[in-house]
C-alpha cells in the first residue's frame, strides 16, 4: 500500500513533533546527531538539579518497612499477652533453620540445622483442623491406603490437626522417651495452635524430638528411640 507521509515537523526546542503522537507508530526513522546531542544536554541538566521535596519522594528500603512492621506487632502484644505470642510473632518472621533426612530412630526425622538454644519456639505443627469424628474416618482410609505412619495432633477434646497429606516439616519429629523438646498448645487470634520447644540447647545436626505421649492401649507400638530410659513402648 502506498499512503503519503506526513511532513516531519519540528518544536520550537529542536525536536522532532510526531504527528501520530507516538513515535512507535511511525515507523523508523534517523535523529540526526545534533538532535540526539540537544536532548541528551536537556537530560543531564534536568538529571543534575534535584526536586526541593526529594526526601519525600525518596523510596525507603525495603528492610525499613519490613521491621516497621515487626516493631508495630511487636509492640501491640507487649502487655497484652505473654511471652509465648511474642516468640510466636518472632519464629514467623525469622524461622529456625530446620532439615528432614534419614533418621535412625524411625524412617526420616528433624534435624537443627543451627544452634538452638533452651526454651524457644523450634515449629509450629501445621495440618488440617478436623473433628473427632473426621479423624476416625481418615483413620480407617490411611490405613486401607497403607500409610502406617500416624500425623495427627490432638490439640484439645474436639480439634485435631491432620499433617498427614496437608502439613510442614513438623510432621517428620519423631518420638523420644528422653526427647530434647516438648509441645505446647498455645492460642493466637482466638486459634489454639501447637508448637514445638526446645527444652534444651540443641547443636547442629542433632535431631529433633518430643515425646508423642500416646494414650495407653493394650495393642503396644514399639519404640525406637534408643535412649537409656527407653520406656520400650509409645503407648
Amino acid at each position: 500500500t502506498s499512503f503519503s507521509t506526513p511532513k516531519k515537523k519540528k518544536r520550537d526546542d529542536g525536536m522532532r513533533e510526531h504527528v501520530t503522537g507516538c513515535a512507535r507508530s511511525e515507523g523508523y526513522y534517523k535523529i540526526d546527531k545534533k538532535d540526539k546531542l540537544k536532548y541528551l544536554n536537556n537530560s543531564r541538566a534536568f538529571a543534575e538539579e534535584p526536586p526541593a521535596d526529594t526526601q519525600v519522594r525518596t523510596r525507603p528500603p525495603r528492610t525499613a518497612g519490613r521491621r516497621s512492621e515487626q516493631r508495630r506487632l511487636l509492640s501491640s502484644f507487649t502487655g497484652s499477652c505473654d511471652s509465648d505470642l511474642l516468640k510466636f510473632n518472632q519464629l514467623k518472621f525469622r524461622k529456625k533453620k530446620l532439615k528432614f533426612c534419614k533418621s535412625h530412630i524411625h524412617d526420616w526425622g528433624l534435624f537443627a540445622m543451627e544452634p538452638i538454644a533452651a526454651d524457644e519456639m523450634v515449629i509450629e505443627y501445621v495440618g488440617q483442623n478436623i473433628r473427632q469424628v473426621i479423624a476416625d474416618m481418615r483413620e480407617k482410609r490411611y490405613e486401607d491406603e497403607g500409610i502406617g505412619s500416624s500425623y495427627m495432633f490432638r490439640v484439645d477434646h474436639d480439634t485435631i490437626i491432620d499433617a498427614t497429606k496437608c502439613g510442614n516439616f513438623a510432621r517428620f519429629i519423631n518420638h523420644s522417651c528422653n526427647p530434647n523438646c516438648y509441645a505446647k498448645v498455645i492460642t493466637v487470634e482466638s486459634q489454639k495452635k501447637i508448637v514445638i520447644y526446645s527444652k534444651q540447647h540443641i547443636n547442629v545436626n542433632e535431631e529433633i524430638t518430643y515425646d508423642y505421649k500416646f494414650p495407653i492401649e493394650d495393642v503396644k507400638i514399639p519404640c525406637l528411640c534408643g535412649s537409656e530410659n527407653c520406656r520400650g513402648t509409645l503407648n
